[in-house]
């Protein structure tokens, strides 16, 4: 039997004239050494891509994190430098993926920027820096040469009772890391809310009525998800959707 195909979501970048379709090692890692699947790149190219050919071969999709930032003007807000940088071309591949994905019922997993996505594609809206937000904690990342370091614990989490997020924990509370300034500000109408940081940032989502699996997170669970219980548990319950 074949492993599953799980495309994951690529930036757009310009290197000395050059442009890249590029993709954090980690995600594809966790998706063949956890999950069990076979990773695909998603470039983002929504200009030329027929979603439903594409989606009719994937088994699975993951929306990656990303040193870029939703623009505002996809939640509704204008441009600004604190928003920077930007990334219009994954945007638009990630934004029509988002709506063709759950309406063909695809297992999804939402990851930072990816989380991100989800809501603001919803119909929800983005802090563009959550830490100069009264009552907030400073969720950016550490600044350190050592990725251990950066990917640390950093915070609680406590799930909502009985929620998804709880039933694939095994647990109500957890620690996770933090490297992201942006986060949700109101969330769409369509997510249930299912995890919150101590200072009550909404970090764990799923989408109301879902076809399948269809689960966000801020944090990054990506990250060496095999020494970590819940990432594990998390790549894990993706892989028993993917498959089927």
């Amino acid at each position: 039997m074949r492993r599953p195909l799980v495309g994951i979501t690529a930036d757009f970048r310009t290197y000395d004239n050059a442009r890249y379709h590029v993709l954090g090692d980690k995600y594809a890692r966790a998706v063949w050494e956890v999950s069990g699947c076979t990773p695909l790149i998603v470039p983002a190219m929504a200009e030329s891509q027929d979603l439903d050919d594409m989606l009719g071969v994937l088994d699975g999709l993951l929306f990656t994190g990303s040193p870029s930032n939703v623009h505002p003007s996809r939640y509704g807000q204008d441009a600004h430098e604190k928003a920077e940088p930007y990334d219009e071309a994954r945007d638009a591949m990630t934004f029509a993926l988002i709506d063709a994905a759950l309406g063909r019922g695809l297992p999804s997993l939402f990851v930072c920027r990816g989380f991100q996505e989800l809501n603001a594609a919803l119909g929800g809206t983005l802090h563009a820096c959550v830490h100069e937000v009264e009552g907030r904690m400073d969720h950016r990342m550490p600044k350190h040469d050592d990725p251990d370091v950066r990917y640390g614990l950093r915070h609680g989490m406590t799930f909502t009772p009985d929620g998804q997020f709880a039933k694939i924990a095994g647990a109500t509370e957890i620690e996770v890391n933090s490297l992201h300034a942006q986060g949700i500000d109101r969330p769409a109408a369509g997510l249930e809310i299912e995890g919150l940081a101590p200072d009550g940032t909404p970090e764990a989502v799923s989408v109301t009525g879902a076809k399948a699996f269809a689960l966000g997170v801020q944090w990054h669970p990506e990250y060496k998800p095999l020494e970590n219980d819940f990432s594990t548990r998390l790549f894990r319950a993706f892989s028993e959707a993917v498959y089927g």
